[in-house]
């Protein structure tokens, strides 16, 4: 037992140290991880290959085309300037809030199908004009979009990392995770944007670098079919959840929408409805970049799946017996090993896919292993991998760039609004779990 114990720690150890340190792509670093795991558990060399087989096979069988159709609507709303007709519609709408929540509250819808970091630079300069034009100080609402983009970022599907948690830790209900991860990320974005106007009313305004624009609303789509493949995919999936529930009587009708309200099928036709916003002359190539973008994430996770699969060698029922079992408390491991996995080596995707893999072993013991348990873990791990956004995060140096922070700055801001994010959200949480568990188990 203590053999295995310490080659679990050597893995988890390797993975932050060669991120971080040694800078090694994640790629090499988990197949390495693989390699050493699988031998110290005692899988004979010979099986190996059987053993990424069966991991990799499970994983990509599960949210290959999941995150590869996410990845192509997110392409194709930024390559259709679905993006802005979205930011621009809700400004409209928003316009009688504070400033601060109003870009938080469009950074929450835009980052739902398009990565933060994207988000981020096809924002900023309408965020540049917005502080121009209200003389609201530009840190103020730099903060309220990077904050807003975060929080989606790493709670709802379809975004790679919570779909390749949910692969990893087998969570069949792919909607109740967009529900919950919903409602936590928009309480997170309302932190960020009372952070954001607590700034706004602190700081004195002094005028950002001028930035040519377009004009705002030239050659956008309707909003109403911009925002078309984020909600079609999540409308069917819906559906699907509530089918059980409706009076559907003919026998042909409930297997057409069981069809439609798969994950599968409601991502491929949000895909669908988003490449119909392309030019027919570009739709190859957003296809092309959404699988260029979709494949080291899904290579990554799949790894992660096999990892996974050798961890499940390990007797962690064991070693944590009954103290952990049904306490809410033992969200606090989840939340941990991504914090201290994002704070090391950056990436926020790959915090999440890594802990998942390791996590999937304990979800027994710790009394988490049926659907509503897998949601309270991975939510747990999404706000642990916000925690925190520094130096060595891409998305870090986006908004420091875009955002025109000074480093020092960056990080009593940026780095500061993640923090409280990371910590409000695992606060709430584990509230959530402790009413659960008092009132409806």
């Amino acid at each position: 037992m203590i053999t295995a114990l310490v080659s679990l720690l050597v893995t988890i150890g390797w993975i932050v140290w060669a991120t971080s340190r040694l800078k090694w792509s994640p790629f090499l670093v988990m197949l390495l991880a693989v390699f050493f795991l699988g031998l110290a558990v005692g899988v004979p060399l010979g099986e190996l290959p059987e053993l990424f087989k069966k991991g990799m096979g499970k994983t990509l069988g599960g949210i290959g085309l999941l995150i590869v159709f996410g990845s192509i609507i997110g392409v194709a709303l930024e390559q259709s300037k679905a993006t802005q007709s979205i930011a621009m519609k809700l400004l409209g709408t928003l316009q009688r809030l504070p400033l601060p929540f109003a870009v938080s509250f469009i950074g929450y819808f835009v980052s739902i199908p398009v990565f933060c970091d994207s988000a981020f630079v096809i924002l900023s300069s309408l965020n540049k004009r917005l502080a121009e034009q209200s003389k609201t100080p530009p840190v103020a609402l730099t903060i309220a979009l990077s904050t807003g983009l975060f929080a989606p970022h790493v709670l709802i599907p379809p975004t790679p990392g919570p779909l390749a948690a949910a692969a990893n830790l087998s969570l069949k209900n792919l909607f109740l995770l967009i529900t919950f991860g919903g409602g936590l990320a928009f309480i997170l974005v309302l932190i960020g944007g009372a952070y954001a106007y607590y700034l706004s009313k602190r700081l004195t305004y002094v005028a950002p670098t001028p930035v040519e624009v377009e004009n705002a609303t030239a050659d956008l789509p309707a909003f109403s079919l911009a925002v078309t493949p984020i909600l079609l995919p999540i409308l069917l999936m819906a559906t699907g959840t509530l089918l059980p529930f409706l009076a559907v009587g003919h026998t042909g009708i409930q297997q057409l929408f069981a069809f439609l309200s798969s994950p599968t099928i409601a991502l491929c036709l949000g895909m669908c409805v988003g490449l119909a916003l392309v030019e027919k002359t570009q739709r190859t190539k957003v296809i092309v970049k959404g699988v260029e973008v979709a494949a080291p994430i899904l290579i990554i996770t799949a790894l992660g799946g096999t990892l996974g699969l050798a961890l499940q060698q390990l007797p962690l029922s064991t070693w944590l017996g009954q103290a952990a079992t049904n306490s809410h408390w033992g969200l606090l491991i989840p939340f941990a090993i991504a914090a201290i996995i994002k704070t090391a080596q950056g990436s926020s995707t790959v915090a999440i896919i890594t802990t998942t893999a390791i996590l999937f072993p304990l979800l027994a013991p710790l009394g988490l292993d049926n659907e509503m348990g897998k949601v309270w873990v991975i939510l747990a791990v999404g706000v642990g991998s916000m925690t925190v956004s520094h130096a060595n995060d891409s998305y870090f140096w986006i908004v420091t760039q875009m955002g025109e922070l000074d480093i020092k700055t960056a990080y009593r801001r940026h780095t500061f609004a993640t923090l409280l994010q990371g910590i409000f959200g695992l606060a709430i949480i584990l509230l959530a779990r402790a009413i659960e568990q008092h009132f409806f188990v």
